[in-house]
């Protein structure tokens, strides 16, 4: 068991109702007279929803300990990702809605840290930044410039960002997986 004021972003833990959430946010809120109210945004793991919850201070829940494995992404078949552990060579198949948005930056043999809770995979952690090869955008022209603006670009796995005017199809881009922007031509 944890205090609650020991929550931080990132942390996974079970609440009350035997429900696994993961903190997207936290704000501690101090009130007047010694009280607090810890804040905080979490996604339930099983289902994917996203709620607000306020805790007590001095409250507690069950913090869990997941289990992290290096895999290399391999393929998927539509509805299913599959994975191969890099030291067992066992190779777990993710379903789709577990990855949620991580799924559209996978590019096969990329290396990620994929957590489990019980032998359940919950979440897959992407490197900080992938680098994408162009397979659409608009031309380029003379004049166009590293700053002020820039334009729609399809990646090779399906994502859409923004991209600086001088790219053009066929380049390899830098994006930051966190957000999905441009970080710079390779």
């Amino acid at each position: 068991m944890i205090g609650v004021q020991d929550l931080r972003k990132g942390t996974t833990f079970i609440d009350n109702d035997g429900n696994l959430y993961k903190v997207l946010e936290y704000q501690h809120v101090k009130l007047g007279r010694g009280n607090a109210v810890i804040k905080t945004k979490l996604r339930n793991i099983k289902t994917g929803a996203t709620v607000d919850r306020s805790f007590q201070s001095g409250g507690r829940v069950q913090d869990v300990r997941l289990d992290r494995h290096t895999v290399q992404y391999l393929y998927n078949d539509g509805e299913t990702y599959h994975f191969m552990d890099t030291e067992t060579y066992e190779q777990p198949a993710i379903p789709a809605e577990t990855l949620g948005e991580s799924a559209k930056f996978l590019k096969e043999n990329v290396i990620v840290e994929l957590s489990t809770y019980e032998g359940q995979p919950i979440e897959v952690e992407l490197p900080t930044t992938v680098d994408l090869k162009v397979v659409e955008t608009a031309p380029g022209f003379k004049g166009d410039t590293a700053s002020g603006g820039g334009k729609p670009a399809k990646l090779e796995t399906g994502v859409a960002i923004t991209v600086p005017f001088f790219v053009n199809v066929g380049d390899v881009v830098r994006v930051d997986t966190r957000d999905g922007s441009y970080v710079t031509r390779v």
